[in-house]
């Protein structure tokens, strides 16, 4: 027992020895993002978020981030979501065959993609379905958007003007000229997509 009180004293004396021959110490104003007490909860509110209000087909359009980012939406969504796999009016005008025509970002091959392998239960066996190396069979061109990729704002969301609690200091490094504006995810697939749809 007397060990233990002895074993507890040195503890306090350290700890008191160590505190006192700290030099550099951290006030609570200084922890975390706020920048205020950790007590003043009226001065800790965040800037407040104000989503754009442009109206689709206006023309203004967010660069991206990095090559083949998704495209941020730039106008008001108000409306329009929740976006359901029947219920999606991104559809009318991103669709392939009227975004030209509603100055509009065409939703890209990619999402015209069944990327998920198809595989069956032969009895009490599970057969993957492979080629002839060996691989997963799983990318098969569909008419319709994949399921995978009906919810657009999985990836694509409107953006705000409310400021920054961490500066972003990234500097992408497009692989083209035209990268801040322009995926190359058709050019990559369209090869592949001919020859899956001529098998």
């Amino acid at each position: 027992m007397k060990l233990g009180k002895l074993a507890l004293a040195i503890t306090v004396a350290t700890t008191i020895l160590f505190a006192a021959n700290t030099k550099n110490v951290i006030d609570e104003d200084s922890i975390g993002l706020r920048k205020v007490d950790l007590l003043s909860e009226d001065k800790a509110a965040p800037d407040e978020t104000k989503y754009g209000t442009s109206q689709p087909m206006s023309g203004y359009k967010i660069e991206r981030a990095y090559q083949n980012a998704p495209p941020m939406i730039p106008h008001d969504v108000e409306g329009m979501l929740e976006i359901t796999p029947d219920n999606n009016m991104c559809i009318g005008c991103h669709d392939v065959s009227v975004a030209a025509s509603m100055n509009a970002t065409p939703i890209p091959k990619s999402h015209y993609i069944d990327f998920r392998p198809k595989h069956t239960l032969d009895g009490d066996n599970f057969v993957k379905s492979t080629d002839d190396m060996k691989n997963e069979v799983s990318i098969k061109p569909i008419e319709t958007i994949s399921h995978a990729r009906f919810n657009c704002t999985a990836c694509h969301a409107p953006q705000s003007t409310g400021g920054l609690a961490v500066e972003n200091t990234f500097k992408a490094n497009y692989t083209r000229k035209d990268g801040k504006t322009h995926s190359t995810w058709n050019e990559v697939l369209t090869d592949d997509l001919d020859t899956l749809k001529k098998k």
